[in-house]
């Protein structure tokens, strides 16, 4: 009973380090203590035979059939044959905050920069979200089916206009093809200050005919995690679907690699999107439209998710017009929510988002009064250090009690020792003369434990303190300390805390609790910045308030 509390402390630090381990299990990230516990997605293949291989793979296009509930994609020779050969232009547009290069072929969004975001690897270069280079395929892919008419590889003519904001408020893109007696436009509508994208379809029949083609939108991605991401900080990679029925849903690539991605297949609503750290990209259709959603392996290391939405029967010389909005832009949880039902849940605390939500919008209160992200974590931090003052104090009292009787406890081993029943019930009858709880040390900690977990997720979430800058050397608190600082005043707070701490009196534990801070120490040298500031804040507050109350029970610091 006597080394209860320290089996217990060791217990809880471990715990929160495997129920985060496994967090990034259950959301298809490499486990850091189990590495093949999740499978892995296949490499891209290299070389010109790769490269082949995408670009077939990326000329695939939705079928309007249903195998097994789920939309198939089409083999490349679904394309018209006009298509494999066409050359197009990129047309470049440019907002305050974008700058997009669409493809004249397929009208396809192929590149899009960030010009208030840094990339992770450079920071003198803005980060690029769609791609189409050597290393990355991340692209937004629209289109008809249901017949010979104008898909994402079919050749497009851009109507003159102009290319950039300028003085004005929203810039347009208009594309227009037409295949199979279909006139399929185009319309990109970029505005000023906004991350979404109006994404207008308008389909004319000028066959002799009456058509029934489906526009299908989808969003294509390779299965590689971003690059620069933090080898100790596994997030989120993969995609997400949205309806009012089933809610939420997301999953990673290898779930849509193993045909395993369970999400709803049919609505009038909602959203799909993929997901990685701090950014989002989802397509949003028009409301109250009938579509199919779909998720699909197209290549090696290349998925798709989507949606087809019928346009109905279009009767010679008529036209009809599909909305939609494309959102690619960071995680912004006020943003998000503005746009559409749902989406500020790709920002995604788990089953803490009920606590997580909170303490979320507090942080962002205190950020409008202090102006700086590490002053703010900081204030917060003492916030919930103060709300939880009366269950901290309570714990040091007992761990004060506990070293205040150690050497008591100490004789009962010494004398008693061949007796372990006897020994049991002399401990229980010291605890029952001193008034002393041995679990009274844990307890208030375990109902800590949701609130901190919770703040952890987040920091770790919160893209507003990506590239925000704390005070010297800390120029990112979403990146490791530059010079370990940070860690390394992290490591003495934990062995402070360790020496304030009743000391175990197995000669074996006691060694095994002065070296817990260095172990954990590790850790954080590759946490973000930010996230150690939190956990250096939280434990020198805790250190202040454990030695005062120790100090007043007279139960000096813990001998080695």
């Amino acid at each position: 009973m006597d080394i209860k509390r320290t089996v217990l402390w060791v217990v809880f630090s471990v715990s929160l380090l495997f129920l985060w381990d496994q967090w990034q299990r259950h959301n298809g990230q490499p486990s850091l203590f189990f590495p093949s516990a999740n499978p892995t997605v296949p490499a891209a293949a290299t070389g010109p035979a790769g490269a082949a291989a995408s670009a077939g793979a990326s000329s695939s296009v939705p079928q309007a059939s249903v195998v097994a509930g789920a939309p198939a994609a089409a083999s490349a020779s679904a394309v018209p044959a006009t298509a494999a050969d066409a050359k197009g232009e990129v047309i470049t547009i440019t907002t305050d905050v974008v700058k997009a290069d669409i493809d004249t072929v397929g009208g396809e969004l192929k590149r899009l920069e960030l010009l208030k975001h840094k990339d992770t690897v450079d920071p003198t270069k803005n980060l690029v979200l769609f791609d189409s280079s050597a290393t990355r395929t991340y692209l937004a892919e629209t289109g008809l089916i249901g017949g010979p008419f104008p898909n994402h590889k079919s050749p497009f003519t851009a109507l003159p206009g102009a290319r950039t904001l300028d003085n004005g408020n929203q810039v347009q893109l208009v594309l227009e093809s037409t295949e199979g007696g279909v006139k399929l436009t185009k319309t990109y509508t970029f505005k000023r200050g906004d991350y979404s994208i109006d994404v207008k379809h308008t389909a004319t029949n000028d066959s002799g005919a009456p058509v029934s083609p489906s526009l299908y939108l989808q969003l294509v991605r390779d299965g590689n995690a971003p690059e620069g991401e933090q080898r100790f900080v596994h997030t989120f990679t993969g995609a997400s679907v949205y309806t009012e029925a089933s809610k939420f849903q997301k999953f990673p690539f290898d779930k849509i690699e193993g045909g395993k991605a369970d999400h709803a297949t049919k609505s009038d609503d909602g959203w799909f999107a993929l997901i990685q750290h701090y950014f989002v990209s989802a397509f949003i259709p028009q409301d109250k439209a009938p579509r199919e959603i779909f998720t699909k392996k197209i290549a090696t290391n290349l998925y798709a998710v989507g949606n087809i939405l019928p346009l109905g029967t279009i009767a010679p010389g008529a036209s009809v017009t599909m909305d939609a909005r494309l959102y690619s832009g960071p995680e912004v949880q006020a943003d998000l929510e503005a746009i559409a039902p749902g989406l500020e849940l790709v920002k995604d605390y788990g089953w803490l988002t009920i606590i997580a939500k909170p303490i979320f919008w507090l942080m962002t209160q205190i950020h409008k009064v202090l102006g700086n992200w590490g002053w703010t974590i900081i204030a917060l931090t003492v916030l919930i250090k103060l709300a939880f003052f009366p269950l901290s104090a309570a714990s040091y009292r007992s761990m004060a009690k506990m070293k205040l009787v150690t050497p008591k406890m100490t004789a009962i081993r010494e004398r008693f020792k061949s007796e372990p029943q006897k020994m049991n019930q002399a401990m229980m009858e010291l605890y029952k003369t001193e008034k002393i709880n041995p679990l009274g040390g844990c307890l208030p900690i375990v109902v800590q434990i949701p609130v901190f977990i919770s703040l952890y997720w987040v920091l770790l979430a919160s893209v507003e303190i990506r590239n925000a800058p704390w005070l010297g050397w800390i120029h990112d608190l979403a990146a490791p300390d530059p010079f370990y600082i940070l860690p390394v005043v992290m490591a003495i707070s934990m062995f402070i805390q360790t020496k304030l701490n009743p000391t175990p009196p197995d000669p074996m534990q006691a060694k095994v609790m002065m070296f817990m801070p260095l172990i954990f120490s590790v850790m954080f040298f590759f946490f973000p910045s930010g996230l150690v500031l939190y956990w250096v804040t939280n434990n020198v507050l805790s250190i202040a308030q454990q030695w005062v109350i120790t100090r007043k029970m007279g139960a000096g610091p813990a001998k080695a």
